[in-house]
């Protein structure tokens, strides 16, 4: 059977989740190349892995982040199809048929996603989404978004997941990097993803420039991804968060610099930080109060 699908998958620390995950692809009606590229786990994560000839490891000797392992698993990949996948993503035997199905039928289509969902069967945000311009980011962070239903172009959430599902596959701006089926023919005109990201914005960036070079995006909702948001990070809160700050800011700068005047670039980049300041603030109080109890148990 001639593969038709290389599945990247960027490891650090996942633990069971990895093993399941690639159960799942291993499960698929499909003959496809799993690369798990390890950013030097110290967990045992990778020993969980069984021994197939479909699958391919890669050991970094350090943590290169996501977009610099996706980078590499791109480079070993060899198939008409490229899969970014979480290593915290499971699904079942058809979801990727789905998404692949829709992808060969469609020439302008250069990327496509699914129905990314909590373990509760609730839709997670960011599987569809527009993308979080600073005006859209500061509509949300100030919680003007209870206008949407009023006046819905000006007040508009960039996150998708509360508006009803689609009836089929629907074009969007941006989907999550969690589960991203990409053309070659796309990648190749395209290119690499941008390894100034660590963290976090490194997807919206991709597709930022895939809808650039006129590639379009879509969502297809029946094709169900249940993913474990955030099992991959939970242990390192704060170093989560002050790259997906810095990623922010490194989004918004390679993108949007141009439409602001320098007074409103500098509100941007301070809100981006003084959001960092609070959330840090809570995940640094929230562990001290863990370790009061700890202490009184």
């Amino acid at each position: 059977m001639e593969i038709v699908i290389s599945a990247v998958i960027v490891n650090y620390n996942a633990g069971r989740f990895l093993r399941a995950c690639v159960d799942s692809l291993l499960a698929c009606p499909l003959e496809i190349n799993i690369i798990v590229v390890d950013n030097a786990s110290t967990d045992k994560s990778l020993e969980t892995l069984p021994s197939s000839p479909q699958i391919t490891i890669i050991r970094n000797d350090q943590n290169l982040g996501f977009a610099a392992g996706c980078n590499i698993g791109i480079k070993a990949a060899n198939a008409d199809h490229v899969l970014f996948l979480n290593p915290d993503c499971t699904f079942s035997q058809k979801t990727i048929t789905q998404l692949l199905d829709y992808l060969q039928t469609h020439d302008q289509v250069g990327m496509v996603g699914g129905l990314l969902v909590n373990p509760d069967g609730t839709e997670q945000a960011g599987g569809r989404r527009a993308i979080p311009t600073p005006w859209r980011t500061l509509v949300r962070t100030l919680g003007l978004t209870c206008f949407s239903d009023r006046w819905p172009r000006l007040f508009e959430d960039f996150h998708l997941h509360r508006q009803p599902l689609p009836a089929g596959p629907i074009e969007v701006e941006a989907i999550s990097g969690a589960c991203m089926l990409v053309k070659r023919e796309a990648l190749e005109d395209v290119g690499l993803w941008d390894e100034g990201y660590f963290l976090h914005c490194e997807d919206l960036d991709y597709c930022m420039r895939f809808r650039k070079n006129s590639w379009k995006i879509v969502f297809v909702p029946t094709a169900k991804i249940v993913h474990e948001h955030g099992a991959c990070s939970k242990s390192r809160p704060i170093f989560v968060e002050w790259h997906k700050h810095k990623g922010m800011v490194r989004f918004y700068r390679k993108f949007f610099r141009r439409q602001y005047s320098a007074l409103t670039w500098g509100a941007v980049i301070f809100g981006i930080w003084f959001r960092f300041s609070l959330v840090s603030t809570y995940h640094i109080a929230k562990l001290a109060l863990a370790k009061i109890g700890a202490r009184r148990d």
